[in-house]
């Protein structure tokens, strides 16, 4: 299987001035899949700890910070070397007292050794016992795969090729195929563990199987690692994101939590859930100029699911409701599509991702991003139904505005916006940039 973070992890450690890096993701999303693969492929001298299950190093940093007592430690208990080019690789560090703290040690006393650490958000987010090394340290998101790389793992690199290189006009040719794979995707996402298997045998069922698998791990979670008296809470606002997502306008509504609640009493569930990885919020900008979060408002935001087959899951829509109908992406469009585009919108740390959306009226912008100096109004259409009123009045408001559009048809380009094809959203707006 074929992470493009590996590339991004090979730029790291070719830096000379690298920082102790921190894998931050979701659980199950591959990160000891991803810092093995790596030292395995960039590296013939490295060490892998996993502190979850390492009972011999359980208590390495409690004594001290002394560099030379913990290197000794992990070679003894390693039965390897650590050099100036040793990988050293530190699984599950939540799990070990002021395991966060000690990377700030390695930066100030062993520069010469690269370290990746890798743990649970839940764990990394609210492990009290240590103060974090701000400033010492690097960090780098893990996300479920990305459309591309599902089809890389359908051995689909040809396509792949061509949604990267932006070539639309061959694009058009294979857009039936295209959208097949799309559908797929929709159901089956991009958890690690879901695609290779479904890679493997094609199994729609089985990989549903795996999703609540890991959907039941997640709210295990729940009680494990939150405070007591959040538990139920966060469990009302974890059951209420596919009803959230199903509206027509998207914005999170406390109302459908239960009926009468009240922003003060979920705001601790929602943050919970967030710091975990497993939602994403998406503000409200009341104006498009730059920079959007200067206009931001605090009272209104948008809630997407970490991975679009887990939302799907959530859901129990079936898969003949992906594979058996030519509506699909009609009948479903508010929920998934907007999910899916987020998704890929995500994966670029340059964006800064907003919506907009009128005090008084329905006129909605789906994604206002910002990159850098530019912004990017977007709108996502879930099928061929190109009318885009309120893109068109959005951009016509500000001077120096061009619109996006994805849907299901063809690539064009007109004055005021470009559509592009849905499955390109993963590379568009860099393209666009270039």
């Amino acid at each position: 299987m074929k992470r493009y973070i590996l590339d991004e992890l090979a730029q790291w450690k070719d830096n000379p001035n690298h920082k102790p890096l921190i894998l931050q993701g979701a659980r199950q999303t591959g990160k000891t899949w991803i810092m093995q693969h790596f030292a395995e492929q960039y590296s013939n001298n490295y060490i892998y700890i996993n502190f979850e299950d390492n009972q011999l190093l359980e208590h390495l940093f409690e004594r001290d910070f002394d560099m030379d007592r913990i290197s000794l430690e992990i070679e003894v208990a390693t039965g390897k070397r650590l050099t100036e080019r040793t990988l050293l690789l530190l699984d599950e560090i939540q799990e070990v007292k002021r395991g966060i703290t000690a990377l700030k040690y390695f930066y100030e006393k062993r520069p010469d050794i690269s370290v990746i650490a890798a743990g649970s958000l839940l764990g990394l987010a609210m492990h009290n016992n240590d103060s974090f090394p701000v400033g010492k340290v690097e960090f780098m998101p893990v996300y479920p795969l990305s459309f591309c790389e599902f089809l890389e793992a359908m051995d689909e690199n040809g396509l792949v090729r061509l949604i990267q290189e932006c070539r639309y006009d061959f694009l058009a040719t294979f857009a039936n195929k295209l959208e097949g794979y799309l559908k797929q995707y929709f159901y089956i996402g991009g958890m690690p563990e879901v695609v290779a298997a479904f890679a493997q045998n094609k199994d729609f069922r089985a990989a549903r199987k795996i999703q609540m698998q890991i959907l039941n791990s997640y709210e295990q979670d729940f009680s494990k690692h939150a405070p007591a008296k959040e538990v139920p809470r966060i469990r009302m606002v974890w059951n209420s994101i596919v009803a959230q997502l199903s509206k027509e306008n998207k914005k999170f509504i406390y109302g459908l939590i239960k009926e009468g609640a009240r922003a003060k009493d979920f705001e601790l569930a929602l943050e919970w859930l967030r710091d975990a990885g497993l939602i994403y919020k998406v503000p409200r900008t009341k104006k498009g100029l730059l920079p959007l979060s200067a206009y931001e408002d605090f009272s209104a935001f948008k809630v997407y699911l970490s991975d679009i087959g887990l939302l799907g899951a959530m859901a129990e829509l079936p898969v003949e409701a992906f594979l058996q109908t030519s509506t699909f992406f009609t009948d479903f469009k508010g929920a998934l599509t907007e999910q899916f585009v987020f998704e890929q919108l995500r994966l670029d740390s340059t964006n800064r991702i907003f919506y907009w959306s009128q005090e008084q009226s329905q006129g909605e912008i789906d994604f206002l991003v910002q990159r850098e100096s530019t912004i990017i109004p977007i709108e996502v259409k879930a099928a061929e139904n190109l009318r885009a009123k309120s893109l068109r009045l959005f951009v016509s408001s500000y001077e120096g505005l061009h619109g996006v559009r994805f849907s299901l048809s063809p690539y064009r380009e007109q004055e005021w916006m470009t559509n592009y094809p849905l499955y390109t959203a993963e590379t568009a707006l860099k393209k666009k940039q270039e």
